[in-house]
């Protein structure tokens, strides 16, 4: 049974939530803790978290964007987080620069990139950045590893966002990388698609990812007409890790 947890307490940065482990990357909810609602945006939550509330939920987890793209996404500001912080609203943050994921030294230069970005908006220690690896970026296992290594020897903690469906070419690259950076990287992903859904109505926790990593996040469903915004569950683990 899936519980909906909104004001769940903070581990590392503030949190005191127990935690446990995920040893299925195609999770049930066997042996889980709580499970949290959440949606990510690529426009600020400022603009966005009004309707939200009125058309969704309650979010306990908002994933927002390190730099900006021009005409796709703006970029977290300090005052966006200070904003979400009053409504008790943790950031996951997300570095979105991405467009072709192979090659060690490409992997570790993205890496110190979302490392710059982090540090000018004073993210602190322990926070995990997810590279965002789309499913049409080219990826190899040598780019995982660029990235992993570069922020694990960083204050923060490495971490990725893909579909890692059972076909996918992060997949067999994430599964071809070393066994540390397999078991040590927290997985956000976006697999199986299921419907939007407000957060009473939220699928069971159930992502697609891969067999060692720890899979914490689950996009389960994108693109909302309402508010323009993805939905998710979150693993009480993800509390570690977020803003």
């Amino acid at each position: 049974m899936l519980l909906f947890i909104i004001n769940g307490n903070l581990g590392k940065n503030g949190n005191d939530s127990q935690t446990g482990e995920n040893n299925d990357s195609e999770s049930s909810d066997q042996g889980q803790g709580e499970v949290y609602w959440g949606v990510d945006s690529a426009e600020s939550a400022e603009d966005l978290l009004q309707c939200v509330t009125e058309e969704f939920g309650d979010p306990k987890i908002y994933g927002r964007y390190l730099g900006e793209i021009e005409g796709t996404s703006t970029s977290l500001s300090k005052n966006e987080v200070e904003f979400l912080h009053d409504q008790d609203i943790q950031v996951l943050v997300i570095y979105n620069l991405i467009t072709e994921a192979t090659g060690y030294d490409h992997g570790g230069e993205h890496a110190q990139k979302a490392i710059e970005l982090a540090k000018e908006l004073d993210v602190p220690e322990g926070v995990a950045i997810f590279g965002d690896i789309e499913p049409d970026f080219p990826v190899d296992s040598a780019f995982i590893e660029g990235w992993y290594e570069t922020l694990d020897d960083s204050p923060y903690e490495p971490a990725l966002y893909g579909v890692f469906d059972e076909e996918s070419e992060i997949l067999a690259a994430y599964n071809d990388t070393d066994e540390t950076v397999q078991e040590n990287t927290i997985v956000w992903t976006a697999s199986p698609q299921k419907e939007i859904s407000t957060e009473e109505n939220a699928p069971e926790y159930n992502p697609q990812g891969p067999e060692n990593a720890k899979v914490y996040g689950w996009q389960y469903a994108i693109e909302a007409e309402a508010c323009e915004i993805d939905t998710n569950l979150f693993q009480e683990e993800m509390l570690d890790y977020v803003w």
